[in-house]
């Protein structure tokens, strides 16, 4: 059987950003496995994916690179059965980058410790959503221990405003691609602007070794023309709104690739 160079796994429901991925893909000769809703079994239990997963036929042999875009749920069940590392952001990266580069105070800490708080907060979950990133009245009103695991990490910060946001696709300490994704907090597509990519070379030089190869990073300037980091995301769950298809899927495949073709850099941002 011979099978392409490459493979691209999708989930079962595509967002816009996943379609373009795969159109993008398909023009560029990858094969795309996209699982269907009847494929995925009731709570997406380990032991009926192993099956599915045997279904890609010679994907993870010699030669061919099996890679995945898709949300965490799904992408934390597959990627072990292929053998993809998921690379992603330390989970307080943000709280340790330094003030001139997130205009506000930012902090990485237990949801059990973000109970005590008593000032509005934005508060999120570093690597997924299983917090609502929102701003939070207090620490009353993040969901409690019955819901969540009082261990589990939140990032909380200042409640800041954006003008205008944009999305930055960075490889290999470069801004391989950008675009903007919102505009007064609501979505609104269009070109990467120049003091958005000028600030995200900031960011890579001041912080660019904290990072793994392949990452995502928001960016905003506020109403004062402030820039600031946003967040980072993992670029194999991120939308790749109005940025370069083909250099947004050159970062996706990067971040969630074969684990033996893993760089020593990058082991140490596995998710």
């Amino acid at each position: 059987m011979t099978c392409p160079p490459r493979i691209l796994v999708l989930p079962p429901r595509l967002t816009a950003s996943a379609r373009t991925l795969r159109a993008t893909a398909l023009r560029r000769g990858l094969r795309i496995v996209e699982a269907t809703a009847s494929a995925v079994p009731k709570g997406l239990g380990r032991p009926g994916w192993a099956g599915w997963a045997e279904g890609i036929g010679c994907a993870g042999s010699d030669g061919h690179a099996v890679h995945l875009h898709a949300g965490p749920s799904f992408a934390d069940v597959v990627a072990p059965t292929l053998g993809i590392a998921l690379l992603e952001a330390p989970a307080d990266w943000l709280a340790r980058l330094p003030r001139t580069l997130t205009r506000r105070d930012i902090r990485a800490m237990t949801i059990g410790e973000a109970y005590r708080l008593r000032r509005p907060a934005f508060v999120k979950s570093p690597n997924d959503k299983s917090i609502p990133a929102l701003v939070y009245a207090d620490g009353s009103r993040l969901p409690g221990p019955d819901a969540v695991d009082p261990a589990t990490v939140v990032l909380v910060s200042d409640v800041m405003t954006f003008s205008v946001e944009y999305r930055l696709h960075l490889l290999d300490g470069t801004v391989h691609a950008a675009g903007q994704y919102a505009e007064a907090g609501r979505l609104r597509l269009g070109p990467p602007d120049g003091g958005a990519l000028a600030f995200g070379r900031d960011v890579l030089a001041a912080a660019g070794e904290s990072l793994p190869s392949a990452i995502v990073v928001d960016v905003g300037r506020d109403d004062e023309g402030r820039w600031a980091v946003i967040e980072a995301n993992a670029a194999w769950a991120s939308g790749c709104y109005s940025a370069d298809p083909d250099r947004a899927l050159e970062t996706v495949l990067r971040a969630a690739g074969p684990a033996t073709a893993l760089s020593p850099h990058d082991r140490a941002f596995v998710r």
